[in-house]
C-alpha cells in the first residue's frame, strides 16, 4: 500500500489525534475541569502577589502595573500555546521511561510528528491560557496601542515565537532522555527556574542574567522584547533595537539546532523494555 503523508493528510491525522484527546480529557469532565481550574488558581496568585507588591512600590525600572502585566500576557499566552501544540515535547522523557516511544518508532509516520501529534495538555493549555486573555483584555487598551493591521500580526507572530523558542527549551532536556531516561529535574533547572525571571522586565537584573536570559535561556524574546516592541519603555536603551523584532527568527534557529542534537541522540537511543504494547 502506497504510504499518503501529503500535507492534508498530515493535517487530517493531527486533528484526529486532537479529537482523540479531547475525547480523552473530556471522559473525566469534573475532574478535568478541576484540574484546569486549579492550574488557573495556582497562576492567578502569583499574578495576585505580583499586584500586591506593585501597589507598593509603583514601579520597577520605570514600569508600572498595567505594562508590568502586559509583559506577563506574552508569558502566559505563549506557554499555553506551546502546551496546546508540544505537550509530547514536555512529556517525552515519559515517553521514553513507560515505553511508549517504541510503538512511534515502528509506526509509518514521522517521529516527531507523532510526538507532536499524539498529546495534548488541554487543562495547561486553558489554565494558562485564561489568565494571559484577561491579563491581555485588561491591559492591552490601557497602554496606549494602537492595534492595527501590523501590531496584531506582530503580537500573533511574537506568540507564535515565544511558543516555539519554549518548546525548544524543553526539548534540550528531552535531548537527554535518551541517555538517562528520567530528565525531569533538567528540564525544571532549565525551564522554570529560568522563565521566573522572565515576569519582570530583564533591565531589572545584573549583565550577567540580562545576557543569560538574551543568549543562552532566551525568555527575554518570549516576553521583553515583544513587549518593548509596543511600550518602547526608556530601558530598551540598554539593549540592541534588532532584538525587538528577532523572536520568531530566535524560535527557528534554536528549533532548528535543538532538533538536530535530538535527531543525534536518536541514534543512541535504546528502549527501557517497559512497552506493555
Amino acid at each position: 500500500m502506497q504510504q499518503n503523508n501529503s500535507f492534508s493528510s498530515m493535517m487530517a491525522l493531527f486533528f484526529r489525534f486532537s479529537k482523540l484527546n479531547l475525547k480523552s480529557a473530556l471522559e473525566y469532565k469534573f475532574d478535568r475541569f478541576f484540574l484546569a481550574f486549579a492550574v488557573f488558581c495556582r497562576e492567578m496568585v502569583s499574578i495576585i502577589v505580583i499586584y500586591l507588591i506593585l501597589t507598593r512600590l509603583i514601579r520597577i525600572k520605570g514600569w508600572e502595573m498595567n505594562e508590568m502585566f502586559f509583559l506577563y500576557s506574552f508569558l502566559f499566552l505563549s506557554y499555553s500555546l506551546f502546551i496546546f501544540l508540544f505537550t509530547g515535547i514536555r512529556d517525552f522523557d515519559n515517553m521514553v521511561y513507560s515505553g511508549e516511544l517504541d510503538r512511534y518508532l515502528i509506526r509509518p509516520l514521522g517521529l516527531m510528528y507523532q510526538i507532536v501529534a499524539s498529546r495534548v495538555d488541554y487543562c495547561a493549555t486553558i489554565g494558562h491560557g485564561v489568565v494571559g486573555v484577561i491579563l491581555f483584555i485588561k491591559t492591552a487598551f490601557n497602554v496606549g496601542i494602537d492595534w492595527n493591521y501590523k501590531n496584531i500580526t506582530y503580537y500573533i507572530a511574537a506568540l507564535v515565537g515565544g511558543a516555539i523558542i519554549q518548546a525548544s527549551l524543553f526539548m534540550i532536556s528531552s535531548c537527554f532522555s535518551f541517555w538517562a531516561v528520567k530528565t525531569i529535574n533538567l528540564r525544571n533547572l532549565i525551564f522554570f527556574n529560568s522563565r521566573r525571571f522572565a515576569g519582570y522586565p530583564i533591565s531589572f537584573y545584573p549583565g550577567i542574567i540580562q545576557k543569560m536570559l538574551i543568549f543562552i535561556v532566551p525568555f527575554a524574546f518570549v516576553s521583553y522584547f515583544p513587549a518593548q516592541f509596543f511600550l518602547r519603555k526608556p530601558d530598551l536603551s540598554m539593549f540592541w533595537s534588532g532584538y525587538l523584532y528577532m523572536t520568531p527568527v530566535v524560535g527557528v534557529i534554536m528549533f532548528v539546532l535543538v532538533y538536530r542534537f535530538w535527531l543525534f541522540g536518536l541514534k543512541h537511543y535504546s528502549s527501557t523494555g517497559n512497552s506493555m504494547f
